[in-house]
């Protein structure tokens, strides 16, 4: 009795029904993270490159807090602006060269505003320039288990070299949240008010998504819409991804789609400190080859010092603030360039990596290292095109001291270039890599 009310047009119109049913948008990643389980409740394309453009500030935010914890800086700090910082390209608060900013209005500038100019001032304070900034920020990375990711700038302006992953900002959003629980709240801020103007945070989940606590919106023409969230609701807790959507309304609808399909089977238990970072870092199956060269992970050569404004940041050392399996607040030394350097070009031929290094200088602080380092790649760009510059601690009458190097010479190459050194009035010695 029942198969004669199915009909063709009825068995039609139910197909039309089905089919019209609710899908969430087309984006190019994502990820969903169930914090309190430790797993992953949904990967798409989750470890294939993509620009991250203002996610990137997530990451800024994470070692200026760093520094914060360590008490190497204050929110009352006031922050120097240089003309590299005034110049970036919208959007920004338009600062002015010589200006100050405090600290927190920088914060809550990036994390509502996405103000490139606010990005720019806190890395020239951490780190002297952005390029070293970009760094810190890489190795901060990699030492929390990002493994895809590169950072060349604060702010996540286009850099073809400036890659990343859903999986990687998803650990990158887990993490800021279990290691900064005294900062994280600021990615809440639904406006922002400075010097007379009032800023609306871009996160539009924070005004009608129940149980969204941050954290950043992003993006460039090239990256797409790009959305990091963190939801908790009924004691369970998600943090998602989405990379490359269309428009900010299709990316914000499919972020809401990828949120309602996975909290209902969101896990309400405590949840076991570390473990859900294991579960990221564990690749889901082995990463496609990238649709475009990723970016050697050593970074380049040190920039030239600073602006004068800047010669010495306001934070006196540039240690770096990182968190992998030690407290947050822990500085761990942090040289401009990874220990073992890759083969780079010098000039047009291929330089080898030798036993030998020439060492600049030797000072007490690792800034003046830094700086030293920059001077003198200034000096003699032609004699150390390609030797990348690190700094190293050793210590001296129970104080740590800090050698200025650059490496990747073999001895007869080193001694060449140290003597032409020396005719240009810069002193150095050769010195067998340790």
């Amino acid at each position: 009795m029942l198969a004669a009310l199915s009909t063709p047009a009825s068995d039609a119109l139910a197909k039309k029904k089905k089919s019209s049913a609710p899908r969430a948008p087309s984006i190019a990643a994502a990820i969903v993270v169930d914090v309190n389980a430790g797993s992953i409740l949904h990967a798409q394309a989750a470890d294939t490159p993509r620009y991250p453009a203002s996610l990137a500030k997530v990451m800024t935010l994470y070692v200026l807090f760093g520094y914060l914890k360590a008490g190497k800086l204050s929110l009352d700090t006031e922050l120097m602006v240089t003309q590299h910082a005034a110049s970036q390209a919208p959007t920004k608060l338009g600062l002015k060269p010589g200006a100050t900013i405090k600290t927190s209005d920088a914060i809550k500038a990036l994390v509502t505003h996405s103000a490139n100019d606010a990005a720019a001032v806190i890395a020239e304070n951490i780190a002297g320039t952005e390029e070293n900034f970009g760094r810190l920020m890489t190795q901060t990375a990699r030492n929390m288990g990002m493994k895809n990711t590169i950072f060349r700038n604060a702010s996540g302006l286009p850099n073809p070299d400036q890659v990343t992953t859903a999986r990687d900002m998803a650990i990158l959003a887990v993490r800021i949240i279990r290691d900064y629980p005294e900062y994280y709240d600021v990615f809440e801020t639904r406006s922002f008010s400075f010097r007379g103007r009032s800023y609306r945070n871009h996160n539009k989940l924070l005004y009608g998504y129940k149980g969204t606590d941050g954290i950043k919106t992003g993006y460039t023409r090239a990256s797409g819409f790009n959305l990091t969230a963190s939801v908790k609701r009924d004691n369970k807790h998600l943090v998602a991804v989405v990379l490359g959507g269309k428009t900010g309304s299709q990316r914000d609808a499919a972020m809401r789609a990828l949120l309602d399909k996975n909290l209902p089977k969101a896990s309400t238990a405590k949840p076991q400190p570390k473990s859900h970072i294991a579960t990221l870092i564990a690749p889901l199956a082995p990463a496609k080859k990238p649709a475009y060269a990723l970016a050697e992970a050593t970074p380049p050569p040190a920039p030239p010092p600073p602006p004068k404004s800047l010669a010495r940041p306001l934070v006196k050392e540039a240690s770096l603030p990182v968190a992998s399996d030690a407290k947050p607040a822990e500085i761990i030394q942090a040289s401009l360039t990874t220990p073992n350097p890759a083969p780079q070009r010098r000039g047009k031929r291929t330089r080898v990596d030798g036993a030998f290094q020439v060492q600049v200088g030797a000072y007490m602080s690792q800034t003046e290292a830094e700086n030293r380092l920059g001077m003198v790649q200034q000096r003699a760009t032609d004699l150390l095109d390609g030797h990348l510059p690190f700094t190293a601690s050793f210590m001296k009458e129970d104080r740590e001291w800090f050698r200025a190097r650059f490496a990747g010479f073999s001895e007869e190459e080193a001694r060449e270039t140290c003597v032409a050194l020396k005719k240009r009035s810069l002193d150095c010695v050769v010195m067998r890599a340790e």
